[in-house]
């Protein structure tokens, strides 16, 4: 009996062993990762450039700054900046009261003398009457002809002084030299100007400069004809340009190069003074783009996922990218993807490298 209850006791224990390896052989099926679906794109090749960006200032090369004739303080100004004028125009006045008053002065001087030279003249007629009759010697004649003659010198003076203090009271009302746009008005009414203090620029249209400084450790690359965008801040599309002038020595101060660049202005959609956008152009080549959608960060390191393989072989693949300008919604990448590489643009956060994926929406 014993022996018997042995052998039943060995078989019950065998028949649990091998039921507990088929619940594991089972098992092992059962918890396999399931392929997590993704929308994957190929990677196409764009063409892409390499550039530095800088703010640059734009400068018309026909803007004139004007500048007072006169000294005194400003009653009136009476355009604004941005406004468009024509020639004549009056912009400021300067207060024309002083120079009035010196030019009225002046007036009255000169009609003192003129009544004194047509006494003068008289006098000269009556005494050629009297010489004539024989009743006054010559030398009284010329002592008449020689007073008139000086009065007649002192009042044609008198009128070429009245007539530049005249001119001179025309310079209070400051009058556009030629047509164009009024730029930025530094002074205010009541300020007092000197014939150095700036008034206002006026541009009259046309090319303008772009001045852009770069870093002394570039100076080296920059060439003429170096290919130059110059972009605003309406989102309008990026003129090209190239440079067109390199200073001949670098700032001591700020180690910055001044480069220059000629910009069309046809439809006038810079302005003088603007501040723009550069990109400095170093090299274009043809890079691969990714999706926005693609790209993860972490650690301050960028990555993107691809597929490998194929079918219930195909896997997510963690790769460490460096991407460059942003086109569109797509990231240009420098380093890390190739172009025909199957990139994972859907769940890269819940992605980790290895894990079976079923790729979708991409040629395989």
């Amino acid at each position: 009996m014993k022996w018997r209850a042995g052998v039943v006791l060995t078989g019950f224990m065998l028949a649990i062993g091998l039921a507990g390896c088929s619940r594991r052989v089972q098992g092992s099926g059962e918890n396999r990762p399931q392929a997590l679906p993704v929308k994957v794109e190929v990677a196409q090749l764009h063409r892409a450039s390499d550039f530095s960006e800088y703010m640059a200032t734009l400068r018309s090369r026909r803007a004139a700054v004007l500048r007072p004739d006169v000294e005194g303080q400003i009653t009136r100004i009476l355009v604004r900046s941005g406004d468009r004028v024509t020639a004549g125009t009056p912009l400021l006045e300067i207060d024309p009261q002083k120079q009035q008053a010196t030019l009225t002065s002046q007036e009255a001087n000169r009609r003192s003398r003129l009544a004194a030279l047509e006494y003068n003249r008289s006098e000269l007629e009556r005494r050629k009457q009297l010489f004539a009759a024989g009743v006054i010697s010559r030398q009284e004649l010329e002592q008449a002809q020689s007073a008139y003659d000086a009065g007649k010198a002192d009042v044609d003076a008198l009128e070429a002084t009245v007539h530049e203090q005249q001119v001179q009271l025309h310079y209070h009302l400051v009058k556009a030299p030629a047509a164009g746009i009024i730029g930025d008005i530094p002074v205010r009414v009541g300020d007092r100007v000197k014939s150095d203090t700036e008034l206002t620029t006026l541009d009259q249209g046309g090319e303008l400069e772009a001045y852009i400084s770069v870093p002394a450790e570039l100076a080296a690359q920059v060439r003429l004809g170096t290919p130059v965008e110059i972009a605003a801040e309406d989102g309008r599309p990026a003129t090209r340009v190239a440079v067109s002038f390199i200073s001949p020595r670098i700032d001591t101060q700020s180690q910055l190069l001044l480069i220059k660049a000629n910009v069309p202005n046809p439809q006038q959609q810079f302005r003088n003074e603007q501040l723009v956008h550069a990109r400095v152009i170093w090299g274009e080549a043809e890079r691969p783009l990714v999706p926005v959608t693609a790209v993860s960060r972490l650690s301050g390191q960028t990555f993107a996922f691809v597929v490998e393989g194929a079918g219930a072989q195909a896997v997510a693949r963690q790769r460490a990218i460096r991407t460059g300008e942003l086109v569109g919604n797509n990231y240009v990448v420098l380093d890390g993807i190739k172009p025909g590489d199957r990139v994972i643009t859907t769940g890269v956060q819940m992605l980790v490298d290895g894990m079976p994926v079923a790729p979708e929406g991409a040629r395989l």
